[in-house]
């Protein structure tokens, strides 16, 4: 009889890639985001695997006279899989995904500072068989600590290559690449596997493995070459009870495999006792052997500068107060930083509306360049120093270290309301956007906990809402300043913006976990790196990629916006007269009485206009609806018209106003201030800016976000619920808040 791998050989991949495949894993915090940059630069490209909603990260990489194809796959702690992206993963690794061609060589990133833990990937990563490079990175953060690392006596422990790199500063990255050319050169498309564990467990894995094969054999199983899983992934089931391997298999061979599942580890447990206990002493025993003699002294000493830190940044009151504090001067710093780059870009906005102007004669194409494109991307590009400032400031906090703390400060009270410190880190991406935050819920193992932090996770203010606060607040809030001017109004109104969807999330949360989702809340387990100085490489590498994002978001769909706002405004409407006027008044003195009562019959002119065009007539339609919150018709056209993506709330009043004819009130916030009802009375008031901005905050004005969550869930339920939910809250909210604001 044949033997199980020569009887249930895997078919080839059916889409072969020309170029040679390598699989880059390691650990969260061990720099490997950082790694992959280093090694494929800007050649990556981005997708899904077949068939499932995870997103792979592929970057060309050219090592001497070969081209290789590098896989950055999901962070993770081990190759336990218990949520659908760390299943991915070790598919991927195994050659069990569908469609994916096959992993020549593993490159596993382990942080020189953690390097036992790091060890226990390692050891799983051996077992699969496949030709393995260890990437000791972070390595200059050891060396400057005084610590030593036998790198040759750790390579020819493990029997595997191990390169020191510290991918940060670009060090060992082409030795990281030689040595990934003499694996993929040696024609060694496989090794022996490692056996870290008992003789005992792969025995009975051996004889389940049997059993599955009997089964399948009597025709429970139509196809098992393509349903048998990996030897791996047969190991995974034994170990880890209700994992996604279990899952997996399940679903493949049927529930057939469960009889055969239960025998084998019942057998399991009288041989080797628990299996979880059993497989973690093993793993360390092995790792804590493999480092005998290779650490020169105790990474004691080396860790008292993060002990003596996190005693105040992680304890259970200073380390809130010390979190606030530093949200404060985040906050306070964008404004204090960012005028003079603003200011530029005002005057070239403002510079490109006169060169237009004083070259073209008015018209409709002029009228579409300024009123509709400059005036429309222009508003929002404004706001891109402040932008990049938030993304610099949160950059500098991930690559430090200190999130990991945040998450484990806010672990405590967010168990309260029914999720975990897991939910943080998801939470705080969405902060930058929440496209990327809904997607990092696939770390959160429990189903009903990741669907709790995909509904709470859009009601963190992105960085779409912040140049709606940024404009409403610098024209309406007035500048008073305390301590001295360390702490300013407008910045503590800034900070009440983001804490809006931080305080809204806290019930919603609750009511979420105590009906739809409910459930026990999942153990919270994570670990702190030790702090370290930023690389102002990967921060401004950070922030150049969120800035450009901003820019072509702005260059495409803003732009395509502000065609549509101009045209809904301009159109219908005779534009002879207005053109007239135009032509009269670019001819005269502006000093001049004459010239005075030409701009103020172009305002009339041009209102009257706006009021008989397609924008103002659905504008006027729906302002009873919004006159409760304080809004007039203009507001309200903004509030639609910015459904698919919150900021083009500023282009599309950018575009009223200048077809309003009040482009010239020092530009947007200048026409807003001077902007007045029928009866003479200001349009906007603090409690209507206060009033728009909550309503902002709280609304799910991002088809993007709808998208994602249509995706990561599988279905329209919970896109249509977030939609509903907190469209309901924004009105409820901005409501509340201009009853209450303009009686105050």
């Amino acid at each position: 009889m044949a033997t199980a791998s020569e009887e249930f050989k895997k078919p080839a991949p059916s889409s072969v890639l020309s170029n040679s495949r390598v699989a880059l894993v390691g650990n969260p915090n061990t720099g490997k985001s950082t790694l992959f940059n280093a090694l494929a630069g800007l050649n990556v490209r981005t997708g899904n695997y077949a068939g499932v909603t995870i997103e792979k990260k592929v970057g060309r990489c050219n090592l001497g006279s070969r081209t290789i194809d590098l896989v950055d796959l999901p962070g993770t702690y081990s190759l336990a899989p218990r949520s659908p992206d760390e299943l991915v993963a070790v598919e991927v690794l195994t050659d069990d995904l569908e469609n994916e061609p096959p992993v020549e060589l593993i490159v596993c990133v382990v942080n020189a500072s953690q390097l036992q833990r790091n060890l226990f990937l390692v050891s799983q990563l051996l077992e699969l068989g496949k030709p393995t490079i260890i990437a000791l990175n972070m390595i200059d953060a050891i060396e400057s600590r005084g610590i030593t690392i036998d790198v040759d006596k750790l390579s020819q422990q493990l029997g595997i290559e191990v390169i020191a790199t510290s991918a940060s500063k670009r060090r060992g990255i082409l030795e990281l690449k030689a040595a990934m050319e003499r694996q993929l050169a040696s024609d060694h498309l496989s090794v022996d596997r490692e056996r870290t564990l008992p003789a005992s467990f792969y025995q009975v894995c051996d004889e389940f493995r049997e059993a599955l094969i009997a089964n399948a054999c009597t025709g429970d199983s139509e196809d098992v070459d393509a349903a048998l899983p990996d030897d791996y992934l047969i190991q995974r089931m034994l170990l880890d009870r209700g994992g996604e391997s279990e899952k997996r298999v399940i679903h493949r061979l049927g529930g057939g495999v469960l009889p055969a599942l239960s025998v084998a580890r019942q057998k399991l447990a009288t041989q080797v006792g628990d299996a979880i206990d059993m497989e973690c002493n093993a793993r360390y025993a092995w790792a804590k052997q493999k480092l005998t003699g290779v650490i020169g002294e105790s990474g004691r000493a080396s860790s008292q500068i993060t002990d003596r830190l996190d005693a105040v940044l992680t304890h259970r009151v200073g380390g809130l107060i010390c979190f606030v504090l530093v949200m404060f001067l985040i906050f306070q710093s964008i404004y204090a930083i960012a005028g003079w780059p603003m200011d530029a870009i005002d005057s070239a906005t403002g510079w490109v509306t006169d060169g237009v102007t004083s070259v073209m004669a008015p018209g409709m194409l002029r009228s579409l360049i300024t009123d509709g494109v400059i005036a429309g991307v222009g508003g929002v590009l404004i706001f891109l120093p402040q932008i990049a400032l938030l993304f610099f400031f949160l950059a500098l906090l991930e690559d430090c270290g200190y999130m990991a703390r945040a998450a484990f400060l806010v672990d405590r009270v967010m168990t309260l309301f029914g999720l975990s410190g897991k939910s943080f880190l998801p939470m705080m991406s969405s902060f930058a956007c929440a496209v990327p935050g809904v997607m990092a819920t696939r770390v959160i193992e429990n189903r009903r906990d990741r669907l709790a932090t995909i509904m709470v996770a859009p009601l963190m203010s992105c960085s779409a809402r912040l140049p709606v606060y940024l404009l409403l607040i610098g024209a309406f809030v007035p500048t008073t300043a305390y301590l001295g001017g360390w702490l300013s109004l407008p910045a503590i109104v800034l900070m009440s913006m983001y804490m809006v969807g931080v305080v809204t999330a806290i019930p919603v949360a609750w009511i979420l976990k105590k009906t739809l989702l409910r459930g026990e809340v999942a153990p919270f387990v994570l670990e702190l790196p030790e702090y370290k100085v930023p690389a102002i490489r990967v921060v401004f590498s950070r922030v150049w990629e969120a800035s450009l994002a901003f820019v072509v978001r702005a260059g495409t769909l803003i732009f395509a916006a502000s065609i549509v706002i101009w045209f809904a405004g301009y159109w219908p409407g005779d534009h002879t007269h207005q053109y007239e006027l135009e032509t009269q008044l670019e001819s005269v003195d502006a000093d001049t009485a004459n010239a005075e009562t030409l701009q103020s019959d172009l305002q009339v002119e041009s209102a009257r206009l706006l009021e008989g065009s397609l924008l103002g007539r659905v504008g006027h339609a729906i302002e009873p609806a919004v006159r409760p919150l304080g809004w007039d018709w203009k507001i309200g056209v903004g509030a639609i018209a910015s459904f698919p993506a919150r900021e083009v709330i500023i282009a599309t009043l950018g575009t009223i106003y200048s077809l309003g004819g009040d482009a010239d009130e020092e530009g947007l916030a200048g026409a807003m201030r001077a902007s007045k009802h029928p009866d003479g009375s200001s349009v906007y008031t603090l409690p209507v800016a206060l009033s728009i901005m909550v309503f902002f905050a709280l609304c799910a004005q991002c088809v993007s976000t709808l998208l994602v969550i249509r995706r990561e869930t599988n279905s329209w339920f919970w896109p249509i619920l977030s939609f509903s939910y907190m469209t309901i809250l924004a009105y409820l909210g901005a409501l509340v808040t201009y009853q209450v604001g303009s009686r105050l």
